[in-house]
């Protein structure tokens, strides 16, 4: 059976809210040298793509989000030699998940660990790869200090949790209510704590038994700035995910300096391509073989394609724990 000229697909058609999502037919892209087409099960939904659509941007012209995804490989660009059609595997991708198909850059696609489906798949690729670059590129944690996460319960932190801890670093997190709480110490927390409390900083360096915190991944916009910088190791480091609604972070200046503490952050997408190809080896040799019953992603709902939307809206809830998938039909 030959491949179809067009897709469906769920494009952004202006700034605004989840409405903005609608359904398209567009041609069906094209692998250029390095890149595979994948024909997608899943894609995951990220904060990311919601701040997109929010924006109204389209990156490279493209105007499908979705960093990431999970199929099997339908064709070939030039020069591929390490990927072969009918692999069932996840990327992470440079936008267009949210369709039938996706392209990906091969050094981007691994193969899915037997132990997990699809759906399981979809889940990993941006979540390990903003994991890792965040803790060892950017904080460069060290084995002996402890580490925080704001949002442990997230898509991105539940799988960070249970990373960090199967790799044996002690990793706290934070959560915004009880059950939450609970579930960021069943994916690995070495303590897990409610961000609203106002001893936050207090029982965050009792936990590390006053240590404090050397590298902290940071997904609130800086909203707890005081206690993060209250709670900090000596030289410890700041990590941010999102910019929020593009407001200005307010730094206290005088603990920052007294504790010599960097603040930093940065986004997945920018980084050059060489770079993510040497997260990628890195992930498939110390992580992708802990999915040996160590982790499991949790999937928080499932969407059919169509009904991004809805997803976007779950997403803007926060309520989920775990991964927010999109289901693509495979008819």
């Amino acid at each position: 059976m030959g491949m179809p000229m067009q897709q469906t697909a769920m494009i952004i058609t202006a700034a605004g809210g989840p409405e903005v999502l609608q359904v398209a037919h567009m041609p069906l892209p094209r692998p250029g040298q390095h890149q595979v087409l994948i024909k997608v099960t899943a894609a995951g939904v990220n904060r990311h793509d919601c701040n997109q659509r929010a924006a109204g941007v389209h990156h490279d012209g493209n105007p499908i989000p979705g960093l990431e995804a999970s199929g099997v490989v339908v064709q070939l660009g030039d020069d591929v030699t390490d990927v072969a059609v009918g692999d069932q595997v996840m990327a992470l991708l440079q936008g267009g998940g949210y369709a039938q198909f996706a392209l990906a850059d091969t050094a981007l696609v691994m193969k899915i660990p037997q132990s997990l489906n699809m759906d399981e798949a979809a889940c990993i690729p941006e979540a390990l790869f903003t994991a890792w670059w965040n803790f060892f590129g950017l904080m460069h944690l060290k084995r002996g200090e402890f580490a925080l996460i704001h949002g442990g319960t997230s898509g991105v932190g539940h799988l960070a949790l249970q990373a960090l801890s199967a790799l044996g670093y002690r990793v706290l997190a934070t959560a915004g209510s009880d059950e939450k709480v609970k579930a960021a110490t069943g994916f690995g927390a070495y303590a897990a704590f409610s961000y609203k409390d106002a001893d936050l900083a207090a029982k965050v360096r009792d936990a590390t038994g006053g240590a404090g915190i050397s590298a902290l991944l940071d997904m609130s916009a800086g909203a707890h700035i005081a206690a993060d910088l209250e709670m900090m190791a000596p030289d410890g480091r700041i990590a941010h995910l999102s910019a929020g609604g593009g407001g200005m972070l307010q730094v206290p200046l005088k603990p920052l300096m007294a504790k010599r503490i960097s603040i930093t952050g940065s986004l997945l997408r920018p980084l050059a391509l060489s770079c993510k190809a040497e997260i990628a080896e890195l992930i498939r040799r110390d992580v992708l073989p802990l999915f040996d019953g160590r982790m499991r992603p949790t999937i928080a709902s499932r969407f059919p394609l169509e009904d991004a939307a809805a997803a976007h809206r779950e997403m803007e809830k926060g309520s989920h724990i775990g991964k927010i998938l999109l289901h693509v039909s495979t008819s």
